[in-house]
């Protein structure tokens, strides 16, 4: 009786096309995945840290066709000066109004009510962002 092979021995001829492929894709892979995980982490980092000057906005009233009355909390480092922009929309979602406002109060977190001119009737506001004047 003779024995039937079904394949090449293993290790004699060196590693198949297929398998070197597999491997080059999970090395690829791998870097890929580090370095996005890097740039996350990066980002991360850097958005936090940069966080000297923070604001939110809690209310907002129209008090005539051409002003709007926004409440903001600000929170700062007690020594940093923070600039906070505001703009303001009309029924249609259009920028009617935006105006920035600096805070540079020796205090670390406060509540400031601000007025905004608009050029029409708004419906809403809301805060773009604040930070650190530099």
């Amino acid at each position: 009786m003779t024995a039937v092979r079904e394949g090449l021995p293993d290790g004699r001829y060196g590693r198949s096309a297929d398998a070197r492929a597999d491997r080059t894709l999970k090395i690829v892979g791998a870097v890929l995945g580090a370095g996005l995980l890097a740039l996350i982490a990066w980002f991360g980092y850097d958005y936090i840290a940069g966080q000297d000057v923070s604001g939110r906005l809690t209310g907002f009233k129209v008090v005539a066709d051409d002003a709007v009355e926004v409440r903001l909390e600000i929170s700062k480092e007690k020594d940093a000066t923070g600039v906070c922009t505001v703009r303001t929309l009309d029924k249609y979602h259009d920028e009617v109004g935006r105006k920035d406002f600096t805070f540079g109060q020796r205090q670390e977190d406060m509540v400031k009510v601000v007025t905004v001119r608009t050029t029409t009737r708004a419906t809403s506001a809301e805060l773009i962002g604040c930070e650190p004047v530099r």
